[in-house]
């Protein structure tokens, strides 16, 4: 056994081969940036041949997989009194569908990874070390997003997780049993002993700073909304303004609404998208009869979120009365702002110090399992840098070998020390 393990590393070439080779699952070319994307939405093929790629490294590292009832994978490394609770490291690997291959994937590598030089090392921790892949973090395929890390923690009921469909109808509980991923570990799971996720950021706050690493205070707030602008179609020359129900124009009110509240500043840090937006009869010489817009709020403050809410709606009341439109809303995800606790953060900032590497303290605009699994026990988050303004999301989305294992090596250390605790 290793007894200076401080001056253990992970192996960066080998952390970055299986990023990369990860990265080759569900592949494409990005005609907007001539660069190779990822495509890996949650549950189907792709997704599920990366999962089984990684399990089988899981395998060849020693590690003992299970399966809970939404598909979530434990990959356990026994410690040496089991009747402790375990430390669990991961994150996930579906993606959007403009994916780069970090997100996401550097959390569940990165523990793969210490695991790996835990292994190399004939280092022995007194806890067991679990490295989780959750189920459906992303969202874009089923319209909630931490599906399964909710599912684990509790937030979101099991069989109404198994309920959500994708644009065609086809539902998660349809998906996990066409593909046998359904285990036999019951949800909610047994609290860890504490959750660490390492990520990219995602923004550019770190690399602008020129910081190596960030110590993730938390995850703000998260609201997502489907809108079904019901109109009514007509001829775009023989229709006189006033006749017209117009489902395009207020489609178009509500996003201009969505950012004059933004840039009001009433709202506290408010960030409000439209990211999707489905026209019918979606012609050029015919009025909207139908228009379907997805809204993404994100806030560092529940109260000011729930402010926005309100107003919001109240606004939408007034759009119907101008346009003669009806507005039906539906609530697709939810999640309140999460602070990690203090001992976590200390330890993250502990671990980057020790190593000599420089840090900031960032809250997460984007939404991670960390954030749900926080629910069940003490959690944490380590960023690495990302590369040309931080974008994500996108086949450009990068973060360098050198920053991947930075972030990594703090994971390592912080295990290890987290591992070896029995208070």
């Amino acid at each position: 056994m290793t007894n200076d393990t401080a001056c253990v590393r992970i192996d960066k070439g080998r952390l970055w081969d299986s990023l990369i080779a990860l990265g080759e699952v569900g592949a494409y070319h990005d005609q907007d940036t001539d660069l190779q994307g990822v495509c890996r939405l949650a549950l189907t093929d792709e997704d599920v041949a990366g999962r089984e790629l990684v399990m089988g490294w899981m395998r060849n590292a020693g590690l003992t997989l299970r399966r809970d009832q939404i598909g979530n994978v434990y990959a356990r490394r026994e410690g040496e009194d089991n009747s402790l609770a375990p430390v669990l490291v991961g994150s996930h690997i579906d993606s959007v569908a403009t994916a780069g291959r970090f997100d996401g994937c550097l959390g569940v590598l990165g523990g793969l990874e210490v695991v790996r030089t835990l292994n190399d090392n004939n280092i022995f921790t007194k806890r067991s070390v679990e490295v989780a892949i959750f189920t459906e973090e992303e969202g874009v395929r089923f319209g909630t997003d931490m599906l399964g890390s909710a599912v684990a923690a509790g937030r979101i009921q099991l069989a109404d997780a198994r309920a959500q469909v994708d644009r065609n109808g086809i539902s998660v509980g349809a998906e996990l049993d066409r593909h046998a991923l359904v285990g036999d570990v019951k949800v909610p799971i047994h609290p860890p002993y504490a959750y660490l996720e390492c990520h990219i950021e995602q923004g550019p706050i770190l690399a602008e700073g020129r910081m190596q690493v960030g110590v993730v205070r938390g995850v703000q707030a998260i609201t997502w909304l489907e809108l079904t602008i019901t109109g009514r179609a007509a001829h775009a020359g023989a229709t006189p303004q006033r006749l017209r129900k117009n489902a395009g124009l207020a489609a178009a009110m509500i996003n201009v609404h969505l950012n004059d509240m933004v840039e009001s500043g009433d709202y506290g840090q408010m960030l409000a998208t439209v990211g999707r937006q489905d026209n019918y009869p979606n012609l050029i010489n015919i009025v909207p009869a139908n228009v379907l817009i997805t809204v993404d709020l994100r806030n560092h403050d529940g109260e000011a979120m729930q402010r926005s809410i309100d107003d919001l709606h109240a606004y939408l009341a007034e759009v119907e009365k101008v346009t003669g439109v009806k507005i039906t809303s539906r609530t697709t995800a939810q999640t309140p702002p999460v602070d990690f606790p203090e001992q976590m953060r200390d330890l993250v900032e502990k671990q980057a110090t020790h190593l000599g590497l420089t840090c900031d303290h960032i809250t997460s605009g984007a939404g991670h399992d960390a954030g749900e699994i926080a629910a069940l026990s003490p959690a944490g988050m380590i960023f690495v840098p990302g590369l040309y303004d931080g974008i994500s999301h996108n086949p450009r989305e990068y973060s360098t070998p050198e920053a991947c294992a930075d972030g990594i090596n703090v994971l390592l250390q912080a295990v290890i020390e987290l591992a070896n605790t029995t208070d």
